[in-house]
């Protein structure tokens, strides 16, 4: 049974899980840390956390399951630290966006008989801007939470009960678990979650470019300006790993995205652009 677990990152997703395991029914003690202190305190007074850790490994040492919700080079920092100081009685997860580094990284450190398991996981949530006064403690409810586990992993028997241990937990915050082979994992997310967000990231330092100075823009700017922008504030700090983890599959999805743009701008007026949007239909309806 899980009774302690440690939190290293309380921005958004790491003060959304402390919330939701306490609303969850989450009883046992949850610790927090955080590289900036204001985060941390934040975190502490929404009730998201009991204590703030000043040592990132002694939290994880004095904890059964670990929670990296920090950047992915981050993760990879941690998981290269925590390796050699835990042991099968620990679990160390995350929630990064990208997958095939970390479980390459994890089989090379985690999840045999002697050593802590580590279990990859990425919640499909969020929001546009960061930080923990934005942390929401049914963040996670219907969302799905991605696991990209090894089915061959040799762990200890504690070690694998502190992996089912956690995954129900993810179960009672509201989560729907799936299990994904991470290169397709990463392959599926450049697709849906990452080309979106350099589309919107293009499009809003266009429209900054070419009419950002307009004092007519919020006048004119509807509802297809505010959703088609809404990413456009995402900090580069957290999309500067993504772009870098997951560089080939993310270049296949933009170098798509040029290709039907410059069927679009050919076909203007053409029959061809009401197939364009034809076909944009079936996926919004389906």
């Amino acid at each position: 049974m899980i009774e302690r677990i440690s939190i290293l990152g309380t921005g958004l997703l790491g003060t959304s899980v402390g919330l939701a395991l306490r609303a969850a029914g989450f009883k046992g003690a949850i610790a927090g840390w955080n590289r900036g202190s204001e985060q941390g305190q934040v975190a502490l007074r929404m009730g998201a956390v009991d204590s703030l850790a000043p040592d990132p490994m002694e939290a994880a040492r004095a904890s059964q399951v670990t929670v990296l919700a920090v950047p992915i080079f981050a993760t990879l920092d941690f998981m290269e630290k925590l390796a050699p100081v835990l042991g099968p009685e620990h679990l160390v997860t995350d929630v990064g966006s990208t997958k095939r580094v970390i479980c390459e990284t994890a089989a090379r450190l985690y999840n045999t008989p002697g050593r802590a398991a580590f279990l990859p996981g990425h919640p499909m949530a969020g929001k546009e801007r960061g930080g923990a006064a934005l942390a929401d403690a049914y963040l996670f409810r219907g969302a799905v939470w991605l696991f990209t586990d090894d089915p061959t992993a040799k762990r200890s028997p504690q070690s694998a009960e502190l992996v089912k241990g956690w995954r129900e937990l993810v179960a009672a915050m509201g989560a729907k678990t799936l299990d994904i082979d991470p290169i397709r994992h990463d392959d599926l997310v450049a697709w849906v979650s990452h080309l979106p967000q350099f589309t919107a990231t293009a499009l809003s330092a266009l429209l900054e470019e070419e009419v950002g100075g307009a004092p007519e823009l919020k006048d004119v700017g509807g509802r297809a300006l505010r959703e088609m922008t809404r990413l456009g504030s995402s900090p580069f700090s957290m999309w500067r790993d993504i772009a870098h983890t997951n560089t080939e599959a993310v270049e296949r999805a933009l170098a798509a995205l040029e290709q039907r743009l410059a069927l679009l701008r050919e076909n203007l007026r053409t029959p061809e652009l009401r197939n364009q949007f034809e076909q944009a239909n079936k996926f919004r309806r389906e």
